[in-house]
């Protein structure tokens, strides 16, 4: 089997989520192609090379990647895809984006956020927002799919030395723009792959009291800050910090949910965290069905004493 693993990226550094997804694609077989289609990315290649379990990367370093703009590089996809059984992207913006234009491209179905692989085929995902886990079986003559991170733990970065082969595809599909970016610069860890995550709801009431409640927390515990989508729509945080089934998917070693009640929307974000603690006023929320340790008492007295006790 010869997966191609399409690269997360910024041009500058590998992201990594893409070590997660070469973990999924090793259960799958030995012969792993690292894909980095960007500009000014050669040490993005370098870095893949390094990847465990990476034979090989394809280095697409053309202007029309510069943004990666889905229409383009799912065009690229596409044609290299052929030679390969199997293409695997993270369940990131990026790779939902991609993967299937690609899918389409090539009339082919995909499978989405896998969790878990079966045998070259076959798959597991969650469905009904996490509540039912699905196994899916492919018959296509080349299999996509999406790979949900938490799932699989990340490959090492350091100890591969694959070849960086170089590509001259630079195809301009014309549909479709970069106009701007805003970059929200933060001394944070980033929200999906952190260890520590700190997550506040409604029930924290204001922007000024979320970050007035929680930020001291956060700050003990080099934790980075997250949100449910009530919180979100109501204003508190920018929604890059939402958890959730239409947010970010995270696993953290220690969840702290404050002031959120537990939706099923939210539960499908953070139910996979590895220890669960629940801050609510509401003794029946939803969330301390999953949470490990939760405490019932007024959010604005219990984090802050929680906070000078760390």
């Amino acid at each position: 089997m010869s997966i191609l693993v399409i690269a997360d990226h910024d041009n500058k550094a590998l992201g990594g989520a893409t070590l997660n997804v070469v973990a999924a694609a090793q259960k799958i077989g030995s012969d792993i192609t690292v894909l980095v289609a960007g500009h000014g990315a050669s040490a993005v290649a370098e870095q893949a090379a390094k990847v465990s379990g990476v034979t090989k990367v394809i280095l697409a370093d053309q202007a029309v990647y510069v943004h990666q703009l889905a229409e383009n590089v799912a065009a690229l996809v596409a044609k290299i895809a052929k030679n390969y059984s199997h293409v695997l992207a993270a369940s990131t913006t990026t790779g939902k984006n991609i993967l299937p234009r690609v899918a389409a491209l090539l009339d082919v179905s995909m499978v989405t956020d896998i969790i878990a692989v079966e045998s070259a085929n076959t798959f597991k995902r969650p469905i009904y927002a996490g509540n039912a886990i699905a196994t899916v079986q492919s018959e296509e003559a080349i299999i996509l799919g999406t790979v949900r991170t938490t799932a699989f733990e990340a490959v090492a970065n350091d100890t591969g030395s694959a070849s960086v082969e170089s590509v001259a595809d630079a195809e301009n599909a014309g549909v479709s723009t970069f106009v701007s970016e805003e970059i929200l610069q933060s001394e944070r860890p980033e929200l999906a792959a952190a260890r520590v995550v700190v997550s506040g709801g409604r029930g924290v009431g204001s922007a000024e009291n979320y970050h007035a409640v929680l930020d001291p927390l956060a700050d003990k515990l080099g934790a980075a800050q997250g949100a449910s989508r009530a919180a979100v729509d109501a204003g508190f945080v920018p929604n890059d910090m939402q958890v959730g089934q239409t947010g970010k998917i995270v696993a953290p070693e220690l969840y702290i949910a404050v002031g959120i009640s537990g939706a099923i929307q939210h539960l499908a974000g953070m139910k996979d965290s590895k220890v669960i603690v629940a801050i609510n006023k509401d003794e029946e929320a939803p969330i301390n069905a999953v949470a490990d340790y939760w405490l019932v008492g007024d959010l604005n007295e219990v984090v802050p004493e929680l906070a000078s006790k760390i």
